[in-house]
């Protein structure tokens, strides 16, 4: 945390990041930013969405599953919009809890659309209430006429509000008004009002900016000309911070006051300095939204000092000047009000008209008469609740036979393998670290299938991508002479560990290509680890041997799901790849993978139906940084499918033609 920052906190002034996006999310850029102390909530409206969503592609691989589900744009973009909230939800919940509900809140708004519709916002506001299912939710309500009775019915359904678009300090009191009200309505109900939070919105730039630059005037009402812009900014704050106090005046307020109303919300103006608006409008119990910039800024020069509360006479002062000076603050207010209102229904609209462009493309990306089966197919799994089902482990899924469902059973390991993969890091991170502490820098895997192919494409994407390695591995997967004695040679018993890995054990093989090395390596077993399924002949054998080392994986995972296993996560450790974070992408897929219509279910659909209609085989493309991967995605399908006489088969890494050189039996994978 910096020091302006850490001051700014110790003044009890909260930061709010006014900027979302999937791929902050995703990088763990959010995550450090809360981790330091800059940031301590979170705020979206359209036009934040509109610039993540509708300028770049992080949102395709969860788009392209529900505009192939059949799904409109609004419809999609809702989904978008509530799993980017739900993350950073997620993320900010520690510090929801460590301040006792005072910070780490995260705001999605009710469509603009709807901004003068009261019941459509009440309803909205519950909707997104309950689909988000947060407590550290805070729903953005205009303070439009209409908006005014959809907070109070809100707030007296339990909702956290965060109120937006407000421009005037009578306004402001209707809104505390209608949080009041719908605290009181709780309180009569004997319902529990210490969690519900509210922010008031107050849009300090937009007020400023329309008076000074529209209202020649204001010059002649302002004490200092030399800073007209500070003064009016700071005046229409301070008066806007001694309003708030007053409705304490009302008895139910002392027995509410801790759920934390009337806080201080300001936007910026790119005009002004970088830190003008954070500098100018330091307060206690109160928040202050910045975009990204302004963050950048404060963190590096800004100032922390108690500003805001300062020349209270004069801000009230300047404001009866204005009034006689002929300036409608009720007009301006209004006039602000109606161009929010507008600014993001235009912003709306345009996200809309981007998310349906790529609706339309994604559906056209699928060939004639498959879009409606694979939509079909996507709400038929929907239906079936077959997304819980599989995570629950429900072999009915795959066979009424109940012989069949007892086998099963036994497969289905990998649905937990993050979860077990935690539970061994440490034994990982302890075991690579004394091979690179004895300088061991050469490892080859032995092993056929599943049990070595993800050590391969592990580190062909570290090499491919220039992520320098701890050390060098390779993988023997085969028993012709001329590679076994290549791999022997540059993977010498004196500098190089051996890793023998089989979920069976007893692969032939696997063994002829052990007892090689063994010789090889004069019988030194401490050249050698063993990977393999629990009370395996290789695990006799190792431990006859006195192998280094033994790693039992889940016997309940087959060798082509192994990946998130000792088979996969050893090697990675020893090439010195974040195991964690590994894992942390792979539990953003699981979570992501709870839908039917997730980019998972979706790309299954499509290849069943296809395969259905005829096209059958699978043409896997990948560019040159990514091939390895095209490898283990045909290892996975073609293990995976050819059940019951019904198949899909994979052709990975074939020349790209053109479109009339594949038959009409095929379809392309990239």
């Amino acid at each position: 945390m910096s020091s302006s920052i850490k001051k700014l906190t110790s003044l009890k002034q909260s930061l709010w990041y006014d900027n979302i996006q999937r791929k902050i999310l995703i990088n763990g850029e959010l995550k450090a930013m809360i981790d330091n102390g800059d940031i301590r909530g979170v705020t979206s409206n359209p036009t934040i969405f509109q610039n993540a969503i509708a300028k770049t592609n992080d949102y395709d691989a969860a788009l392209i599953p529900l505009a192939w589900a059949g799904w409109d744009a609004e419809k999609i973009f809702w989904q978008l919009a509530i799993e980017d909230i739900q993350q950073a939800c997620d993320l900010f919940r520690p510090l929801y809890d460590q301040t006792d509900g005072g910070d780490g809140f995260v705001s999605i708004e009710v469509s603009p659309t709807i901004a003068k519709n009261t019941q459509a916002t009440i309803n909205q506001a519950k909707e997104l209430w309950q689909r988000v299912n947060r407590p550290n939710l805070m729903v953005k309500i205009p303070a439009t006429k209409e908006g005014i009775p959809a907070i109070q019915q809100s707030i007296a359904a339990g909702i956290n509000i965060n109120v937006t678009l407000i421009f005037s300090l009578s306004r402001y009191m209707e809104v505390m008004d209608a949080y009041l009200s719908g605290i009181e309505e709780r309180v009569a109900k004997d319902l529990p009002v210490q969690h519900i939070a509210s922010v008031a919105s107050f849009f300090v730039s937009r007020v400023d900016t329309k008076l000074t630059h529209n209202s020649p005037k204001i010059l002649h009402c302002v004490a200092k000309p030399l800073l007209p812009m500070r003064n009016l900014l700071t005046k229409l704050s301070n008066l806007f911070l001694h309003r708030r106090v007053s409705p304490h005046s009302k008895p139910v307020f002392g027995r509410v006051c801790n759920a934390r109303c009337g806080h201080l919300r300001v936007q910026k103006n790119p005009k002004y300095p970088d830190t003008y608006y954070v500098d100018n409008l330091i307060g206690p119990d109160t928040v202050n939204t910045v975009p990204p910039a302004t963050l950048d800024a404060f963190r590096d020069h800004g100032k922390a000092s108690l500003t805001i509360t300062r020349d209270l006479e004069e801000s009230q002062m300047l404001f009866a000047d204005l009034k006689a000076q002929g300036i409608s603050m009720s007009t301006v207010t209004q006039e602000l009000e109606d161009e929010g209102v507008k600014a993001f229904i235009d912003a709306f609209a345009t996200l809309i008209g981007a998310i349906e462009q790529r609706r339309q493309n994604a559906i056209a990306s699928l060939t004639s008469g498959l879009a409606d089966s694979v939509s079909a197919t996507l709400s038929q799994l929907d239906n079936d609740s077959v997304p819980n089902r599989l995570w629950e482990h429900d072999a009915t899924l795959w066979t009424n036979d109940s012989a069949s469902q007892s086998e099963i059973k036994t497969r289905l390991g990998w649905l937990h393998s993050i979860e077990d993969a935690r539970t061994r890091l440490e034994g990982y991170t302890a075991f690579a670290k004394q091979i690179h502490d004895e300088k061991i820098e050469r490892v080859l895997v032995v092993g056929m299938g599943g049990s070595s192919l993800t050590a391969e494409v592990l580190s062909s994407l570290m090499a491919n991508f220039g992520v320098e390695a701890k050390l060098s591995l390779a993988i023997l997967d085969s028993t012709d002479p001329q590679q076994v004695k290549l791999a022997s040679e540059h993977y010498p018993p004196d500098k190089s560990l051996y890793i023998i890995a089989s979920k069976s054990g007893g692969t032939a093989e696997l063994m002829a290509a052990f007892d090689y090395l063994w010789k090889l390596s004069k019988e030194d077993g401490s050249r050698f680890i063993a990977i393999t399924d629990k009370d395996t002949s290789l695990q006799k054998l190792a431990e006859e041997r006195k192998f280094r080392k033994v790693f039992n994986a889940d016997s309940n995972v087959g060798g082509r799901f192994s990946a998130l296993t000792d088979f996969g996560l050893v090697p990675a450790a020893l090439l010195g790849m974040d195991i964690e974070q590994l894992l942390s992408s792979a539990e953003r897929i699981k979570n992501a993978s709870q839908s039917a219509y997730s980019a998972g279910f979706a790309l299954g659909s499509v290849m069943a139906v296809s395969t259905q209609m005829g096209r059958n085989k699978l043409t896997v493309l990948a560019d040159a940084p990514v091939s390895a991967f095209a490898n283990w995605v045909e290892q996975i399908v073609a293990e995976s499918s050819g059940k019951n006489g019904k198949g899909i088969l994979p052709v990975a890494l074939e020349p790209i033609g053109a479109p009339d050189v594949y038959g009409k039996d095929r379809f392309l994978f990239i």
